[in-house]
């Protein structure tokens, strides 16, 4: 069974930074197109950064420039780095993959205060 633990997120003023991670588990990590979703309250869960195995990286506009998403095969894990955030960043994150079905773990929350 996939398995998606997310952690790093936490409180932090607007302009600071955060690094999460995921630690994947149940799946082959190294073929799987890993990615980021958020859900702010009230809003739609949404994708802002995904990664393919051989690297290739695609982001939502609104993070583009400030977000990095990466991963290492050999940890099975998946991090992005958040820069120059704002308080419209506040939301909880998830780590997501497909196989035959979408999986999300349980999320980590992030609150940017201004």
């Amino acid at each position: 069974q996939v398995q998606l633990v997310e952690s790093g997120g936490g409180l932090v003023q607007a302009g600071g930074s955060l690094r999460l991670s995921c630690r994947a588990s149940g799946m082959n990590f190294r073929i799987a197109v890993m990615d980021w979703y958020r859900q702010s309250p009230g809003k739609e869960r949404t994708m802002i950064a995904s990664i393919r195995d051989d690297g290739a990286t695609t982001y939502a506009d609104d993070v583009k420039d400030r977000f990095t998403i990466s991963r290492d095969n050999v940890q099975r894990t998946l991090y992005l780095q958040m820069n120059s955030l704002e308080p419209d960043d506040t939301a909880i994150y998830y780590c997501s993959t497909y196989y035959k079905r979408r999986f999300f773990g349980r999320g980590t929350q992030v609150t940017v205060s201004s």
